[in-house]
Protein backbone atom coordinates (compact mmCIF):
# COMPACT_ATOMS: atom_id res chain seq x y z
CA UNK A 1 0.00 0.00 0.00
CA UNK A 2 1.66 3.55 -1.17
CA UNK A 3 1.89 6.67 1.59
CA UNK A 4 -1.28 7.97 -0.51
CA UNK A 5 -3.62 5.20 0.70
CA UNK A 6 -2.67 5.96 4.44
CA UNK A 7 -4.57 8.50 6.61
CA UNK A 8 -1.95 11.13 7.56
CA UNK A 9 -1.82 14.93 7.39
CA UNK A 10 -0.89 14.59 3.40
CA UNK A 11 -4.44 12.73 2.87
CA UNK A 12 -6.58 15.11 4.89
CA UNK A 13 -6.82 18.25 1.94
CA UNK A 14 -8.47 14.59 -0.22
CA UNK A 15 -11.03 14.41 2.94
CA UNK A 16 -14.13 16.34 2.60
CA UNK A 17 -14.73 19.21 5.67
CA UNK A 18 -17.01 17.36 7.86
CA UNK A 19 -14.20 14.28 8.05
CA UNK A 20 -11.31 16.20 8.97
CA UNK A 21 -10.14 17.39 12.46
CA UNK A 22 -11.24 20.16 14.07
CA UNK A 23 -7.85 21.96 14.24
CA UNK A 24 -5.05 22.11 11.81
CA UNK A 25 -2.74 19.74 13.42
CA UNK A 26 0.20 21.88 12.27
CA UNK A 27 -1.23 24.65 14.37
CA UNK A 28 -0.49 22.39 17.73
CA UNK A 29 2.39 21.78 19.86
CA UNK A 30 2.73 19.38 23.30
CA UNK A 31 1.24 21.17 26.21
CA UNK A 32 -0.60 18.53 27.57
CA UNK A 33 1.19 14.59 28.09
CA UNK A 34 -1.01 11.28 28.29
CA UNK A 35 -0.02 8.09 29.58
CA UNK A 36 -1.94 5.52 27.81
CA UNK A 37 -2.13 5.18 23.69
CA UNK A 38 -5.24 3.36 24.10
CA UNK A 39 -8.98 3.64 22.52
CA UNK A 40 -10.61 5.35 25.64
CA UNK A 41 -8.37 8.56 26.17
CA UNK A 42 -8.34 8.70 21.66
CA UNK A 43 -12.20 8.66 21.95
CA UNK A 44 -12.55 11.19 24.99
CA UNK A 45 -9.87 12.99 26.65
CA UNK A 46 -8.07 13.97 23.21
CA UNK A 47 -11.50 14.88 21.42
CA UNK A 48 -12.30 17.35 24.16
CA UNK A 49 -8.58 18.89 23.90
CA UNK A 50 -9.07 19.08 20.26
CA UNK A 51 -12.51 21.04 20.71
CA UNK A 52 -10.82 22.75 23.22
CA UNK A 53 -8.06 23.86 20.90
CA UNK A 54 -9.98 24.67 18.16
CA UNK A 55 -12.76 26.91 20.20
CA UNK A 56 -10.33 28.95 22.20
CA UNK A 57 -7.55 29.34 19.41
CA UNK A 58 -5.00 28.07 21.71
CA UNK A 59 -2.19 25.27 20.58
CA UNK A 60 -3.08 22.46 22.91
CA UNK A 61 -1.56 19.41 21.97
CA UNK A 62 -1.04 16.01 23.19
CA UNK A 63 2.15 14.06 23.21
CA UNK A 64 0.89 10.07 24.05
CA UNK A 65 3.25 7.88 26.00
CA UNK A 66 2.24 4.24 25.23
CA UNK A 67 3.64 2.30 28.86
CA UNK A 68 3.99 -1.02 26.28
CA UNK A 69 3.10 -1.21 22.96
CA UNK A 70 5.50 -0.14 21.27
CA UNK A 71 3.82 -1.38 17.89
CA UNK A 72 0.80 1.78 18.34
CA UNK A 73 3.23 4.00 18.97
CA UNK A 74 4.54 3.26 15.24
CA UNK A 75 1.58 2.99 13.88
CA UNK A 76 0.49 6.45 14.84
CA UNK A 77 3.80 7.66 13.88
CA UNK A 78 3.00 6.32 10.05
CA UNK A 79 0.06 8.42 10.11
CA UNK A 80 1.07 11.41 11.39
CA UNK A 81 -0.59 11.00 14.72
CA UNK A 82 -3.93 11.23 13.16
CA UNK A 83 -7.07 8.78 13.69
CA UNK A 84 -10.42 8.22 13.29
CA UNK A 85 -13.44 8.35 15.80
CA UNK A 86 -16.67 6.69 14.95
CA UNK A 87 -19.82 7.50 16.57
CA UNK A 88 -21.75 4.70 16.92
CA UNK A 89 -25.86 5.80 16.73
CA UNK A 90 -28.34 3.98 16.15
CA UNK A 91 -29.51 6.17 13.19
CA UNK A 92 -26.07 5.80 11.21
CA UNK A 93 -22.37 6.04 12.14
CA UNK A 94 -20.27 9.30 11.97
CA UNK A 95 -16.74 9.39 11.14
CA UNK A 96 -14.30 11.97 11.47
CA UNK A 97 -10.27 12.85 12.10
CA UNK A 98 -9.42 13.46 15.76
CA UNK A 99 -5.38 15.68 15.39
CA UNK A 100 -5.15 16.52 18.95
CA UNK A 101 -2.33 14.10 19.19
CA UNK A 102 1.23 15.84 17.79
CA UNK A 103 3.56 12.81 18.57
CA UNK A 104 3.76 9.47 20.13
CA UNK A 105 6.37 7.86 22.23
CA UNK A 106 7.29 4.42 23.96
CA UNK A 107 7.89 4.57 27.65
CA UNK A 108 10.83 2.28 27.60
CA UNK A 109 12.38 3.28 24.59
CA UNK A 110 11.75 6.93 24.67
CA UNK A 111 12.14 7.71 28.65
CA UNK A 112 14.55 10.10 28.21
CA UNK A 113 11.83 12.49 25.78
CA UNK A 114 9.30 11.58 27.93
CA UNK A 115 11.25 13.08 31.28
CA UNK A 116 12.06 15.92 29.65
CA UNK A 117 8.47 16.55 28.19
CA UNK A 118 7.40 16.25 31.80
CA UNK A 119 10.17 18.88 33.04
CA UNK A 120 9.24 21.01 29.78
CA UNK A 121 7.80 24.00 31.28
CA UNK A 122 5.28 24.41 28.38
CA UNK A 123 3.71 21.40 29.46
CA UNK A 124 1.47 21.90 31.98
CA UNK A 125 -1.10 19.08 32.06
CA UNK A 126 -0.59 15.44 32.47
CA UNK A 127 -3.58 12.76 32.17
CA UNK A 128 -3.17 9.42 32.47
CA UNK A 129 -5.41 6.38 31.51
CA UNK A 130 -3.39 3.21 32.64
CA UNK A 131 -6.57 1.13 34.19
CA UNK A 132 -7.15 0.45 37.88
CA UNK A 133 -3.79 -2.42 37.78
CA UNK A 134 -1.74 0.71 36.30
CA UNK A 135 -1.42 2.13 39.91
CA UNK A 136 -0.07 -1.26 41.98
CA UNK A 137 -1.86 -0.27 44.86
CA UNK A 138 -1.92 -1.89 48.29
CA UNK A 139 -5.59 -3.00 48.53
CA UNK A 140 -5.21 -3.15 52.29
CA UNK A 141 -3.61 0.16 52.53
CA UNK A 142 -4.65 2.17 49.05
CA UNK A 143 -1.08 3.18 48.60
CA UNK A 144 1.47 2.24 46.66
CA UNK A 145 2.29 -1.55 46.45
CA UNK A 146 6.08 -1.24 47.01
CA UNK A 147 6.39 -5.39 47.10
CA UNK A 148 4.88 -5.81 43.81
CA UNK A 149 7.79 -7.03 41.55
CA UNK A 150 7.23 -4.31 39.12
CA UNK A 151 7.74 -1.43 41.42
CA UNK A 152 10.22 -3.20 43.62
CA UNK A 153 12.25 -3.17 40.29
CA UNK A 154 11.90 0.58 39.43
CA UNK A 155 12.57 1.05 42.83
CA UNK A 156 15.97 -0.54 42.88
CA UNK A 157 16.45 0.79 38.82
CA UNK A 158 19.60 2.69 38.99
CA UNK A 159 19.58 5.77 37.43
CA UNK A 160 19.81 5.09 34.00
CA UNK A 161 18.22 2.19 34.06
CA UNK A 162 14.62 1.74 32.27
CA UNK A 163 11.44 2.17 34.47
CA UNK A 164 8.36 -0.01 33.72
CA UNK A 165 5.59 1.30 35.59
CA UNK A 166 4.24 4.44 34.96
CA UNK A 167 3.84 5.65 38.50
CA UNK A 168 7.61 5.11 38.58
CA UNK A 169 8.17 6.50 34.94
CA UNK A 170 6.10 9.79 36.43
CA UNK A 171 7.88 10.06 39.27
CA UNK A 172 11.25 10.16 38.05
CA UNK A 173 9.70 12.96 35.36
CA UNK A 174 7.93 15.02 38.14
CA UNK A 175 11.04 14.51 40.43
CA UNK A 176 12.97 15.99 37.27
CA UNK A 177 10.87 18.63 37.17
CA UNK A 178 10.89 19.57 40.46
CA UNK A 179 14.36 19.81 40.27
CA UNK A 180 14.82 22.11 37.37
CA UNK A 181 12.42 24.58 39.25
CA UNK A 182 9.80 24.36 36.13
CA UNK A 183 6.20 25.59 37.26
CA UNK A 184 3.57 24.26 38.19
CA UNK A 185 1.94 21.21 36.93
CA UNK A 186 -1.43 19.64 37.28
CA UNK A 187 -1.32 15.50 36.80
CA UNK A 188 -4.51 14.28 36.13
CA UNK A 189 -5.86 10.33 36.52
CA UNK A 190 -9.15 9.86 33.94
CA UNK A 191 -8.83 6.05 35.63
CA UNK A 192 -12.36 4.47 37.16
CA UNK A 193 -11.40 4.75 40.79
CA UNK A 194 -13.23 6.47 43.55
CA UNK A 195 -10.74 9.47 44.36
CA UNK A 196 -9.26 8.94 41.67
CA UNK A 197 -6.90 12.35 42.30
CA UNK A 198 -5.93 11.47 45.43
CA UNK A 199 -5.36 8.00 45.06
CA UNK A 200 -3.04 9.11 42.07
CA UNK A 201 -1.19 11.38 44.31
CA UNK A 202 -0.35 8.84 46.84
CA UNK A 203 1.31 6.62 44.92
CA UNK A 204 3.19 9.18 42.97
CA UNK A 205 4.31 10.38 46.74
CA UNK A 206 4.92 6.78 48.39
CA UNK A 207 7.26 5.87 45.12
CA UNK A 208 9.33 8.95 45.82
CA UNK A 209 9.23 8.48 49.64
CA UNK A 210 10.77 4.77 48.92
CA UNK A 211 13.08 5.72 46.28
CA UNK A 212 17.03 5.88 46.95
CA UNK A 213 17.24 9.58 45.75
CA UNK A 214 19.15 11.43 48.17
CA UNK A 215 17.00 14.74 47.61
CA UNK A 216 13.59 12.70 48.33
CA UNK A 217 12.29 15.44 50.71
CA UNK A 218 13.04 18.22 48.73
CA UNK A 219 11.59 16.80 45.70
CA UNK A 220 8.08 15.75 47.95
CA UNK A 221 8.26 19.36 49.72
CA UNK A 222 8.17 20.96 46.23
CA UNK A 223 5.38 18.81 44.48
CA UNK A 224 3.24 19.85 47.40
CA UNK A 225 3.56 22.72 46.58
CA UNK A 226 4.23 22.86 42.48
CA UNK A 227 1.99 19.61 41.75
CA UNK A 228 -1.88 19.29 41.95
CA UNK A 229 -3.42 15.89 41.47
CA UNK A 230 -7.71 17.02 40.83
CA UNK A 231 -10.03 14.20 40.60
CA UNK A 232 -11.76 13.54 37.32
CA UNK A 233 -14.53 11.46 36.26
CA UNK A 234 -14.61 10.45 32.70
CA UNK A 235 -17.90 8.33 31.01
CA UNK A 236 -18.01 7.10 27.03
CA UNK A 237 -18.43 3.65 26.09
CA UNK A 238 -15.92 2.30 24.08
CA UNK A 239 -15.99 -1.13 22.84
CA UNK A 240 -12.69 -2.89 21.84
CA UNK A 241 -12.46 -2.06 17.69
CA UNK A 242 -13.39 -4.99 15.54
CA UNK A 243 -11.90 -5.58 11.70
CA UNK A 244 -15.60 -4.42 10.66
CA UNK A 245 -14.91 -1.06 12.70
CA UNK A 246 -11.37 -0.69 10.85
CA UNK A 247 -13.12 -1.52 7.48
CA UNK A 248 -16.14 0.90 8.24
CA UNK A 249 -13.62 3.69 8.56
CA UNK A 250 -11.49 2.86 5.46
CA UNK A 251 -14.61 3.44 3.98
CA UNK A 252 -15.84 6.21 4.91
CA UNK A 253 -12.85 8.14 4.55
CA UNK A 254 -11.48 6.43 1.40
CA UNK A 255 -8.39 6.15 3.06
CA UNK A 256 -6.95 3.65 5.49
CA UNK A 257 -6.86 4.50 9.01
CA UNK A 258 -4.77 1.72 11.09
CA UNK A 259 -5.80 3.09 14.45
CA UNK A 260 -9.55 4.37 14.09
CA UNK A 261 -11.67 4.28 17.60
CA UNK A 262 -15.81 3.70 17.65
CA UNK A 263 -17.41 4.82 20.45
CA UNK A 264 -21.53 5.86 21.83
CA UNK A 265 -22.39 9.23 21.24
CA UNK A 266 -22.78 10.17 24.83
CA UNK A 267 -19.59 11.55 26.51
CA UNK A 268 -18.83 13.56 29.50
CA UNK A 269 -15.83 14.98 31.58
CA UNK A 270 -16.51 16.04 34.91
CA UNK A 271 -13.20 17.82 36.90
CA UNK A 272 -12.26 19.08 39.84
CA UNK A 273 -11.58 22.28 39.95
CA UNK A 274 -8.31 22.95 41.47
CA UNK A 275 -5.82 22.26 38.64
CA UNK A 276 -2.37 24.02 39.80
CA UNK A 277 -1.10 25.85 36.22
CA UNK A 278 -3.43 26.55 33.05
CA UNK A 279 -4.79 23.86 31.23
CA UNK A 280 -7.19 23.58 28.12
CA UNK A 281 -10.61 25.09 28.21
CA UNK A 282 -12.31 21.77 28.04
CA UNK A 283 -15.71 23.38 29.36
CA UNK A 284 -15.55 24.62 25.88
CA UNK A 285 -16.85 21.52 24.87
CA UNK A 286 -19.37 20.77 27.82
CA UNK A 287 -16.65 19.42 30.10
CA UNK A 288 -18.29 20.42 33.75
CA UNK A 289 -15.63 21.69 36.43
CA UNK A 290 -17.02 21.03 39.68
CA UNK A 291 -15.77 21.80 43.71
CA UNK A 292 -16.06 17.86 44.39
CA UNK A 293 -16.73 15.19 41.90
CA UNK A 294 -17.38 12.81 44.46
CA UNK A 295 -20.55 13.00 44.21
CA UNK A 296 -20.43 12.10 39.99
CA UNK A 297 -17.76 9.67 40.41
CA UNK A 298 -19.71 7.30 43.05
CA UNK A 299 -22.72 7.58 40.73
CA UNK A 300 -20.81 6.72 37.69
CA UNK A 301 -18.60 3.88 39.80
CA UNK A 302 -21.44 2.43 41.42
CA UNK A 303 -24.18 2.94 38.89
CA UNK A 304 -22.96 2.65 35.29
CA UNK A 305 -19.40 0.83 36.14
CA UNK A 306 -21.35 -1.24 38.83
CA UNK A 307 -24.10 -2.39 36.22
CA UNK A 308 -21.27 -2.76 33.44
CA UNK A 309 -19.72 -5.10 35.39
CA UNK A 310 -22.13 -7.24 36.66
CA UNK A 311 -24.22 -7.43 32.91
CA UNK A 312 -20.68 -8.57 31.83
CA UNK A 313 -20.28 -11.66 34.67
CA UNK A 314 -23.88 -12.61 34.51
CA UNK A 315 -23.88 -12.68 30.42
CA UNK A 316 -21.20 -14.46 30.16
CA UNK A 317 -22.72 -16.69 32.58
CA UNK A 318 -25.35 -17.70 29.71
CA UNK A 319 -23.27 -17.55 26.79
CA UNK A 320 -23.95 -14.24 26.13
CA UNK A 321 -21.56 -11.92 24.31
CA UNK A 322 -21.81 -8.39 24.11
CA UNK A 323 -23.95 -5.72 26.36
CA UNK A 324 -26.43 -5.13 24.00
CA UNK A 325 -27.39 -8.98 24.33
CA UNK A 326 -27.77 -8.48 27.60
CA UNK A 327 -29.80 -6.34 27.53
CA UNK A 328 -32.08 -7.89 24.98
CA UNK A 329 -32.62 -10.60 27.42
CA UNK A 330 -35.44 -11.26 29.66
CA UNK A 331 -33.86 -10.07 32.56
CA UNK A 332 -31.39 -7.46 31.49
CA UNK A 333 -32.91 -3.87 31.59
CA UNK A 334 -34.64 -5.51 35.44
CA UNK A 335 -30.84 -6.06 36.71
CA UNK A 336 -29.74 -2.48 35.32
CA UNK A 337 -32.52 -0.92 37.06
CA UNK A 338 -32.77 -2.91 40.22
CA UNK A 339 -28.45 -2.75 40.96
CA UNK A 340 -29.27 0.77 40.35
CA UNK A 341 -32.00 0.86 43.02
CA UNK A 342 -30.29 -1.28 45.73
CA UNK A 343 -26.91 1.06 45.31
CA UNK A 344 -29.11 4.60 45.71
CA UNK A 345 -29.14 4.52 49.47
CA UNK A 346 -25.31 5.05 49.30
CA UNK A 347 -25.05 7.57 46.98
CA UNK A 348 -24.58 11.32 47.99
CA UNK A 349 -28.32 13.39 48.07
CA UNK A 350 -26.35 16.30 45.96
CA UNK A 351 -25.36 14.02 42.77
CA UNK A 352 -27.48 13.01 39.89
CA UNK A 353 -30.99 11.54 39.94
CA UNK A 354 -30.33 8.36 40.40
CA UNK A 355 -33.82 7.29 39.17
CA UNK A 356 -32.78 9.41 35.44
CA UNK A 357 -29.43 8.09 35.76
CA UNK A 358 -30.76 4.76 35.21
CA UNK A 359 -33.20 5.64 32.65
CA UNK A 360 -30.09 6.91 30.77
CA UNK A 361 -28.00 3.73 30.98
CA UNK A 362 -31.04 1.73 29.82
CA UNK A 363 -30.91 3.75 26.37
CA UNK A 364 -26.90 3.63 26.12
CA UNK A 365 -26.81 -0.01 27.27
CA UNK A 366 -29.77 -0.52 24.37
CA UNK A 367 -27.74 1.35 21.86
CA UNK A 368 -27.73 -1.62 18.70
CA UNK A 369 -24.71 0.20 17.10
CA UNK A 370 -22.89 -0.75 20.42
CA UNK A 371 -21.01 -4.26 20.19
CA UNK A 372 -19.30 -3.42 23.78
CA UNK A 373 -18.08 -7.27 24.29
CA UNK A 374 -18.56 -8.73 27.70
CA UNK A 375 -14.88 -10.02 27.73
CA UNK A 376 -13.04 -6.88 27.85
CA UNK A 377 -15.55 -5.42 30.31
CA UNK A 378 -15.09 -8.59 32.68
CA UNK A 379 -11.25 -8.36 32.51
CA UNK A 380 -9.02 -7.60 35.47
CA UNK A 381 -12.55 -8.27 37.66
CA UNK A 382 -10.22 -8.56 40.86
CA UNK A 383 -9.30 -4.82 40.77
CA UNK A 384 -12.79 -3.60 39.09
CA UNK A 385 -15.54 -4.76 41.37
CA UNK A 386 -13.21 -3.91 44.70
CA UNK A 387 -13.92 -0.02 43.42
CA UNK A 388 -17.35 -0.68 41.92
CA UNK A 389 -19.47 -3.15 44.04
CA UNK A 390 -17.26 -3.49 47.19
CA UNK A 391 -17.54 0.23 49.09
CA UNK A 392 -21.15 0.36 48.60
CA UNK A 393 -22.14 -3.58 49.86
CA UNK A 394 -20.44 -2.57 53.19
CA UNK A 395 -22.24 0.20 53.39
CA UNK A 396 -25.88 -1.24 52.90
CA UNK A 397 -24.90 -4.69 54.93
CA UNK A 398 -23.51 -2.17 57.97
CA UNK A 399 -27.21 -0.60 57.78
CA UNK A 400 -29.02 -4.12 57.77
CA UNK A 401 -30.15 -3.46 54.40
CA UNK A 402 -30.90 -6.47 52.16
CA UNK A 403 -28.48 -7.27 49.04
CA UNK A 404 -29.61 -9.74 46.56
CA UNK A 405 -28.54 -8.10 43.45
CA UNK A 406 -24.88 -7.37 44.66
CA UNK A 407 -25.08 -10.94 45.80
CA UNK A 408 -26.06 -11.95 42.42
CA UNK A 409 -23.48 -10.08 40.71
CA UNK A 410 -20.76 -11.38 43.04
CA UNK A 411 -21.51 -15.29 42.24
CA UNK A 412 -21.30 -14.41 38.97
CA UNK A 413 -17.86 -13.19 39.30
CA UNK A 414 -17.36 -15.97 41.15
CA UNK A 415 -18.35 -18.21 38.72
CA UNK A 416 -16.40 -16.36 35.75
CA UNK A 417 -13.17 -16.94 38.13
CA UNK A 418 -13.68 -21.26 37.79
CA UNK A 419 -14.37 -20.92 33.93
CA UNK A 420 -11.78 -22.26 31.54
CA UNK A 421 -12.61 -18.93 29.63
CA UNK A 422 -12.42 -16.61 32.08
CA UNK A 423 -11.40 -13.12 31.55
CA UNK A 424 -8.04 -12.21 31.72
CA UNK A 425 -6.95 -10.83 35.80
CA UNK A 426 -3.60 -10.24 37.43
CA UNK A 427 -5.02 -12.46 40.21
CA UNK A 428 -6.26 -15.24 38.24
CA UNK A 429 -3.84 -17.80 39.94
CA UNK A 430 -4.89 -16.91 42.94
CA UNK A 431 -8.35 -17.44 42.20
CA UNK A 432 -8.30 -20.18 40.87
CA UNK A 433 -6.67 -21.96 43.71
CA UNK A 434 -9.82 -21.01 45.66
CA UNK A 435 -11.87 -23.69 43.64
CA UNK A 436 -11.61 -27.47 44.50
CA UNK A 437 -13.41 -30.64 44.62
CA UNK A 438 -13.58 -30.93 48.55
CA UNK A 439 -14.17 -27.33 48.94
CA UNK A 440 -17.89 -26.34 50.06
CA UNK A 441 -19.39 -23.47 47.67
CA UNK A 442 -19.43 -20.51 50.52
CA UNK A 443 -15.68 -21.53 51.71
CA UNK A 444 -14.97 -20.90 48.07
CA UNK A 445 -16.60 -17.53 48.56
CA UNK A 446 -14.81 -16.64 51.11
CA UNK A 447 -11.08 -17.66 50.02
CA UNK A 448 -11.95 -15.26 46.87
CA UNK A 449 -13.19 -12.66 48.57
CA UNK A 450 -9.95 -12.61 50.86
CA UNK A 451 -7.90 -12.56 47.37
CA UNK A 452 -9.62 -9.12 46.85
CA UNK A 453 -8.35 -8.44 50.13
CA UNK A 454 -11.94 -8.27 51.76
CA UNK A 455 -11.54 -9.70 54.49
CA UNK A 456 -14.41 -8.16 56.57
CA UNK A 457 -16.77 -9.39 53.76
CA UNK A 458 -14.97 -13.01 53.39
CA UNK A 459 -15.88 -12.86 57.41
CA UNK A 460 -19.50 -11.97 56.89
CA UNK A 461 -21.62 -15.85 56.84
CA UNK A 462 -24.68 -14.66 55.51
CA UNK A 463 -23.14 -12.93 52.91
CA UNK A 464 -20.60 -15.75 51.63
CA UNK A 465 -23.87 -18.42 52.25
CA UNK A 466 -25.73 -15.91 50.03
CA UNK A 467 -23.84 -15.63 47.63
CA UNK A 468 -22.63 -19.69 47.06
CA UNK A 469 -26.50 -20.29 46.90
CA UNK A 470 -26.75 -18.49 43.46
CA UNK A 471 -23.77 -20.75 42.03
CA UNK A 472 -25.98 -23.82 40.74
CA UNK A 473 -28.50 -21.58 38.53
CA UNK A 474 -25.80 -19.82 37.20
CA UNK A 475 -23.59 -23.12 36.57
CA UNK A 476 -26.80 -24.41 35.04
CA UNK A 477 -26.97 -21.31 32.74
CA UNK A 478 -29.80 -19.44 34.75
CA UNK A 479 -29.63 -15.61 35.57
CA UNK A 480 -32.57 -15.81 38.40
CA UNK A 481 -33.30 -11.86 39.28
Amino acid sequence: MSADDLLGRAALLRLPPELRPAVDPADLRTRVVHFGLGAFHRAHQAVYTEQAAARSGEPWGITAVAPRSAGTVRALRDQDCLYSVTERRPDGHRTRVVGAVVDALAMGADAKAVDALIADPEVTVVTLTVTEKGYHRSPSTGGLDTAAGPVAADLAAGPDAPLTTVVGRLAAGLAARMRAGAPPVSVVSCDNMAGNGVALGRVIHDFVRASAWPDRTEILDRMAEAVAFPATVVDRIVPATSEADRTAADAALGVRDALPVTGEPYRQWVLEDSFGAPRPPWELDGALFVPDVAPYQLTKLRMLNGSHSALAYLGAAVSLGTIAETMAADWGERLVRALCAEVAPTLPADGPDPVAYADDLVVRFRNPAMHHLLRQIGSDGSLKITERWLPGLRELRARGTSTPVLELALAAWAHSTRRADAPTDPAAEALTACWGPAIRPAATVRALLRVLGATDLADDDALTTAVADRLPALRAGRVEL
